[in-house]
């Protein structure tokens, strides 16, 4: 059983007399602890795609199916608790509250899900301990580099235990050496089990996944997958 189904969703919008298609048919299975690279040009559809999958956005027709479930039958409280315990959200701008340190930024999910104090505080350390910055937990993003933004992000992100993390350029506002300890961070969760999902336009980027699907004019271009991930074979 594939962890995400989405098959032939379509999603347009009216605008006018005219109707604009963001994606068009497009199917694609994924299972657990893949690592799949998204690619594409600017209005290609991937971030469409990626909004869908993530249960920020819903299709105009056809199915997504997250762990055999069909998620266009959730309610949007159902829809809420599916975005907060099985997808961590990495985002090219980090999104962290700034007048919050390090420790709260990754608490909240666990505060939205309901978890006690305790556990909180437990699951917190290990997931700021797991992206190097247990000693980094009460300093605000202010007083942090870039690429420790960027972790206290992924941190945030797997601290609900996701079944997916979905990345949307998360090195698009780094440098190259930073950008590169961020990648070496997903290539690491991958190693462990997890299953990471990455949007970029940046080949070299993509090359560090074990499967690239590119999308062109709404549509799915090409499906490339590579056992051992492009850039060690």
């Amino acid at each position: 059983m594939s962890l995400i189904e989405v098959d032939d969703i379509t999603k347009r919008y009216e605008m006018g007399a005219e109707t604009i298609y963001a994606l068009r048919e497009v199917s694609l299975s994924v299972g657990e602890n893949s690592y799949l690279a998204v690619m594409g040009p600017s209005g290609s559809g991937k971030s469409t795609l990626m909004n869908i999958v993530g249960c920020l956005d819903r299709p105009s027709s056809g199915s997504y199916r997250l762990r055999d479930r069909v998620v266009e039958d959730y309610s949007d409280d159902e829809l809420a608790r599916v975005r907060n315990r099985e997808i961590g959200f990495v985002f090219q701008t980090f999104n962290l509250m700034p007048r919050s340190d390090a420790f709260r930024n990754v608490e909240l999910p666990l505060v939205y899900a309901g978890v006690p104090p305790v556990e909180r505080e437990r699951r917190v350390q290990e997931a700021l301990e797991h992206v190097g910055l247990a000693d980094r937990s009460r300093h605000r993003p202010s007083e942090l580099s870039g690429g420790q933004r960027q972790r206290v992000a992924v941190a945030r992100a797997l601290v609900n235990r996701p079944a997916i993390v979905l990345a949307d350029e998360p090195t698009g506002n780094l440098d190259t050496r930073t950008g590169d300890e961020i990648l070496a961070l997903f290539d690491r969760l991958h190693e462990q089990g997890q299953t990471i999902i990455l949007v970029t336009h940046e080949e070299e980027i993509a090359r560090r996944a074990h499967r690239i699907v590119r999308l062109r004019d709404g549509r799915i271009e090409s499906d490339e997958s590579f056992p051992r991930g492009p850039a060690a074979a």
